[in-house]
């Protein structure tokens, strides 16, 4: 089981492209400028964050580098994302860049944006590229564009607006909402200054809100950020460069992820449905739980959600390829920067693992069971690997499984997507309840079945009815940012277990 690293390298720099990108009103004579910040969690610092700006022939570069170290049992893992616009002084986009090192893994996205809006993207991994095209959002800003309209917009208490924020984390536009709020005294690392408050919230795809708030000084630049995720505060501090980049605390997540049980579950690949009743904590956003075929979820008036979890049986007779026409559907059956299903290692083991099978459900489960003896080295080192980089390395944990799986399916014409959420465990480093997990769903006839390759692989039956999940998606990381904006903001009040 992965205990998901949810403070994710990818949703605190979409935070940060979508509130960090401030700075001076010079914006048409050549410049340099770099800020430092100190990022802590917890009240422990763990990393650290560069905002770079470049003006310089007619173009603007900005940059937003961000490096986490945390622990998950004693296992240290550091992640890291560099994220980079390029856009005319007058903030219409030229093109980007982020590269991700998440553990060992190193991904790189480039993209640039013609005048007609199409955008050509080069997405690197373990060596191999892939390209593809997209259409540039309407209306949509990056760095220096919003750092415009903010200044257009100016620091007037009360005044409020929404903007279209592009990230190249996510790969699309996050809907921005601005709020100007009151001057405040605000602590800098023991230097109280008064700042301005701006409250800024995210429509994350999928995902709810993110909301978070930062002070700025006269001329817009961030001295800090606070935004609350699972029940904690990560925080960023401007301050000088040599204390952003001295030696990280140790902090470690895995107890902040686990949420207790009101009672022990056993035997649960026995039981055929269990329902929760989920209570949110108190000042929690409104709790965004998808309701799929393996799960229907009812939301009460007092903000509780209830969450009947009942694994449907895979259809037989049913066979692959996918022959249908569902769009939707169809959509789960191509190739993504994490799904690579048409990597010549992952197509390999899909054929070794269906062999002559005929049958989706048979098919689909001969993968499940594959992968979960083929990952051979269950490492909480890995940050997120692609599915071609876990064919190759044969390591990871539940992320790892999840995505070679869904890729493998995928590659043999069986639609998949990648779920995350919780999933119930009675020890995990001496930890009992639900923790936060990833596993994977296969279009079988015309239901959605669950795969876990992690829980198979480990001596569990599998996916079972002590899954929750939380969001589904392409097995991206920004998929895990419901996972990031829900775990910590609800308990677990009741279990209600239906053997019959």
């Amino acid at each position: 089981m992965k205990i998901r690293s949810i403070f994710n390298i990818c949703l605190l720099c979409a935070i940060m492209s979508c509130t960090a990108h401030v700075g001076s009103a010079a914006s048409s004579a050549a410049s340099d400028e770099k800020e430092y910040f100190a990022v802590f969690m917890e009240g422990k610092k763990v990393g650290y964050a560069i905002h770079t700006r470049v003006v310089s022939g007619g173009k603007v570069t900005t940059s937003e580098e961000v490096s986490i170290t945390l622990s998950r049992m004693a296992v240290s893992m550091t992640v890291q994302m560099r994220e980079t616009s390029i856009e005319t002084t007058d903030g219409k986009p030229l093109g980007f860049e982020l590269e991700q090192t998440l553990g060992s893994v190193v991904m790189t996205v480039a993209g640039k944006v013609d005048q007609h809006g199409k955008v050509d993207l080069t997405m690197t991994s373990m060596g191999a590229e892939q390209k593809r095209t997209l259409q540039w959002p309407k209306g949509a800003v990056m760095a220096e564009g919003l750092r415009l309209i903010e200044l257009k917009k100016g620091l007037k208490e009360g005044a409020q607006y929404t903007v279209k924020v592009f990230s190249s984390g996510v790969m699309q536009a996050v809907e921005t909402h601005i709020r100007i709020g009151p001057v405040q005294n605000v602590d800098l690392l023991g230097r109280v200054v008064a700042l301005r408050e701006i409250t800024t919230t995210l429509n994350m795809p999928g995902a709810g809100k993110v909301v978070s708030i930062s002070y700025v000084n006269e001329d817009l630049g961030v001295q800090k950020t606070i935004m609350p995720i699972a029940g904690m505060n990560v925080e960023m501090v401007a301050c000088a460069k040599e204390f952003a980049m001295s030696q990280n605390d140790v902090l470690d997540v895995v107890d902040k992820m686990f949420l207790a049980s009101p009672e022990p579950l056993t035997h649960l690949d026995k039981i055929k449905a269990v329902t929760y009743y989920l209570a949110p904590k108190q000042d929690a956003l409104s709790l965004t739980i998808p309701s799929d075929d393996n799960q229907h979820v009812r939301h009460l008036s007092d903000g509780k959600v209830i969450v009947m979890v009942k694994p449907v049986a895979a259809k037989s007779g049913a066979t692959f390829p996918y022959k249908g026409s569902n769009p939707a559907v169809l959509e789960t059956l191509k190739p993504t920067r994490y799904l690579q299903s048409e990597h010549k290692d992952v197509v390999e083991l899909a054929r070794r693992a269906v062999g002559e099978t005929q049958e989706a459900a048979e098919a689909a489960q001969k993968i499940e069971a594959f992968v979960g003896e083929y990952v051979e080295n269950r490492s909480l080192s890995v940050g997120y690997a692609s599915a071609a980089e876990v064919a190759a390395s044969r390591q990871g944990d539940c992320s790892e499984f999840a995505v070679l799986t869904a890729a493998m399916c995928r590659a043999v014409g069986i639609p998949s997507r990648v779920v995350v959420g919780v999933a119930y465990v009675d020890n995990f480093g001496g930890y009992q309840g639900f923790g936060g997990h990833a596993w994977t769903q296969a279009y079988v006839g015309d239901k959605w079945i669950g795969l876990d390759a992690s829980f198979k692989g480990g001596g569990r039956g599998g996916y079972d009815a002590g899954h929750i999940a939380l969001a589904v998606g392409n097995g991206n990381p920004e998929d895990f940012f419901n996972l990031a904006t829900t775990v910590g903001q609800f308990k677990v009040e009741k279990v209600i277990i239906n053997k019959e």
